[in-house]
Parts: structure tokens; C-alpha cells; sequence
């Protein structure tokens, strides 16, 4: 018996998602290279171009004024973009006197670098924040040794939004002689429109991950990896003797053009004008809904990126998720809502009318 066709889930109530409705274009250029393999350069020309364009437009994005000639690929997302930096910091490092080769990130970092760490056979020193939710400088430097081959920063932490002290962290990496590498999958599209010290432009930054599927309103798969060097990507390089391109860098090997043609789509449609607009409503939207919430007596980490955290009960919490809203908690427990483009002010609205449902 024929079963009816599934539909795809509605954005409306989704509110702490890092994903988002991809942009027309984006869509419809997804479709077109949707078999292309960017995987085998030599074969599929036309998608190897392109992914060009789109290393060229995140690098655009990732240090200004841009250094055209950045090194980088389309990943699945944040994920490999990570697993990789940590790779190719791995298989870079010079060696240490004795020392299990580590990788230092503080506590926000994302849950890849977990992963990362146990299949790479590295140690992964995770650190503690300051007050602020951001990395403590001073635990980072207490934490290298010679054996450290890759510092990490975090440009947007996924849990309150938070973008570390980079040149800093820079400074120490650089000090021991390890790689730096910052993590800016999901704040990459919204920073640039901010006064924050993030990217290549302002820090001696080896490896950095942007993702055109959260922000960049690009569809997914669609992350990002970026190298200040060649060398960066060379560290990752195998041999592929039976396809027409003879080595490659990536770590999916065969992967759809569909997210690399997406991904121009999306940055020639939206930057720069469009990304500022959507990042200029996305922080008027985390400000009205932490005042809103502050209003209400509920205590709120102040939102620095369109991220707001907030002290819900658990009750209050199962209630909205009963509700209908697709909403998720830190890992301290607070209600966690990422103000992302499909995000709107009415919908946030009706998501703080229906908590005062609730409340009474």
C-alpha cells in the first residue's frame, strides 16, 4: 500500500535549531549539482570552479579585505571542518619530548573536538571558562606544553554565544609553537558585521571553520574549512590513484556539488547587504526576547551573539516543548534559543505568550 509522501518540517516553532530555511537561490543551484562529485576535481570541473568561488566568498568573510588565495573546501559541516584542523595540526606538529600530542580547547568548544581527539589518537585538555563563558587566557596557558600541536578558539560558542579572547589565544599557540585554530561555524556569518576580534584578519589564525548551512543560508550539508597556508591542506593530502584528480584533501572523499553550488548561490544572493540585515535583526530579536524574559523575573546571560540562554524551569521548559516549540537546554540547563533568519519577531511573540499561558 502506498504511503503518503512525507513533508518536510515546518521552521515556525523552531527556535534552537543552527540550521535555517536556505535561500531561493541557494535552493534551486543545490538541485542543479546535486550529482556532481567536487570529490574528483578533474573530473567535475564545473563544481570544482565553483567550489573556488565559494573558498574565495568564505575567505572574503573571514578576514575583510580577505586573502583571495586562502587555502579551504566545502565540508559536510562544522564537524569535519573541525576533525580536520585537528588532523592537519596533528600530522604538522614536529613532535614533542615525550609528550602525548594534545589539542587545548576551552569548555564551550564544540562536542566534535571530542570526537576528533578519539579518532586521531590525540589528547583533548579542555579548559575552563571565566565568568563571562569565555576561555580563561590564563587556563590556556597553563595547559600547553611542547606537545600541544593545536590551540582552539570558539567565535560563537553554541551554548551561550560567547566569542573568545582570539588574539590572545593566538599569542599563546604561537608561543609553543602550535597550531591555532578558530571555531566560528556558526557566528562566521554574523561577525563580520560586529567589532569582535575573530578571524585572519586579526589574529594569527591557522585553521578556521565557517558554515554557509547555518547563517549563510546555505542548504545543507554545508560547512566550511579555511587555511591561512597551503600547507594546512597539504598536511591532509592522500594519494587517489584510480581517479583523474591524484590526491585529495578532504575527508568525505566523494560528497554532492549540491552544497558547494548552494553556497555561492547563497553568498552572491546575500553578501553583504543581506547577511548584515539578517545579523542586525537577529541581534534586535536575542535583545527584545532577553528583555522580555528579564522582564518575567527569569535570570538571562546577557546575549552577545543572537543566542539567548535562560534560567526556565524544567517544568516550564516540558510544558513549551509539549507546546509544540522545538526548544533545547545548555548543559547547565538553561532554555537555549538561537535567534536564526527564519526567526521571527512575531514568532517569538507567540513563544513568550504562550510561556505566560503557562506561568499562570
Amino acid at each position: 500500500m502506498r504511503q503518503p509522501e512525507p513533508e518536510p518540517q515546518s521552521f515556525d516553532r523552531v527556535l534552537s535549531s543552527m540550521c535555517t530555511e536556505p535561500h531561493p537561490d541557494a535552493r534551486a543551484a543545490a538541485e542543479r549539482f546535486l550529482a556532481t562529485n567536487p570529490g574528483d576535481p578533474a573530473t567535475y570541473e564545473s563544481v570544482a570552479e565553483l567550489e573556488a568561488r565559494a573558498v574565495e566568498g568564505l575567505a572574503t568573510l573571514a578576514a575583510h579585505s580577505a586573502p583571495a588565495d586562502a587555502a579551504g573546501y566545502v565540508t559536510s559541516g562544522g564537524t569535519e571542518a573541525n576533525v580536520q584542523a585537528v588532523r592537519s595540526a596533528r600530522n604538522r606538529h614536529g613532535g614533542s619530548d615525550g609528550n602525548e600530542v594534545n589539542v587545548v580547547a576551552p569548555a564551550s568548544a564544540h562536542f566534535s573536538f571530542t570526537k576528533a581527539a578519539e579518532v586521531l589518537g590525540v589528547e583533548l585538555r579542555t579548559v575552563p571558562l571565566d565568568d563571562d563563558f569565555r576561555a580563561d587566557v590564563d587556563a590556556v596557558a597553563a595547559a600547553v606544553n611542547d606537545g600541544t600541536a593545536l590551540v582552539v578558539g570558539v567565535a560563537g560558542s553554541t551554548e551561550y554565544g560567547r566569542v573568545d579572547p582570539i588574539p590572545e589565544l593566538a599569542a599563546i599557540a604561537e608561543e609553543v609553537g602550535a597550531g591555532f585554530h578558530v571555531d566560528a561555524a556558526w557566528g562566521g556569518f554574523v561577525l563580520p558585521f560586529t567589532d569582535h576580534a575573530w578571524s585572519f584578519a586579526d589574529a594569527a589564525v591557522d585553521t578556521l571553520t565557517i558554515d554557509p548551512h547555518k547563517y549563510g543560508q546555505a542548504p545543507v550539508p554545508a560547512g566550511g574549512l579555511l587555511a591561512r597556508e597551503d600547507a594546512a591542506l597539504d598536511a591532509l593530502a592522500v594519494d587517489t590513484p584510480y581517479l583523474e584528480s591524484r590526491s585529495q584533501a578532504t575527508l568525505t572523499g566523494t560528497r554532492s556539488g549540491a552544497g558547494v553550488a548552494g553556497a555561492v548561490a547563497a553568498m552572491d544572493a546575500l553578501w553583504p547587504d543581506g547577511y548584515r540585515e539578517a545579523a542586525e535583526r537577529a541581534a534586535d530579536n536575542a535583545d527584545w526576547l532577553a528583555d522580555e524574559l528579564a522582564e518575567r523575573g527569569y535570570r538571562v546571560v546577557e546575549p552577545e551573539l543572537p543566542l539567548v540562554a535562560a534560567d526556565v524551569p524544567e517544568s516550564e521548559f516540558e510544558s513549551l516543548r509539549d507546546a509544540g516549540w522545538k526548544v533545547s537546554r545548555t548543559g547547565a540547563g538553561e532554555l537555549r534559543v538561537v535567534c536564526m533568519p527564519h526567526v521571527t519577531r512575531s514568532a517569538l511573540r507567540a513563544f513568550v505568550d504562550d510561556l505566560d499561558r503557562i506561568r499562570r
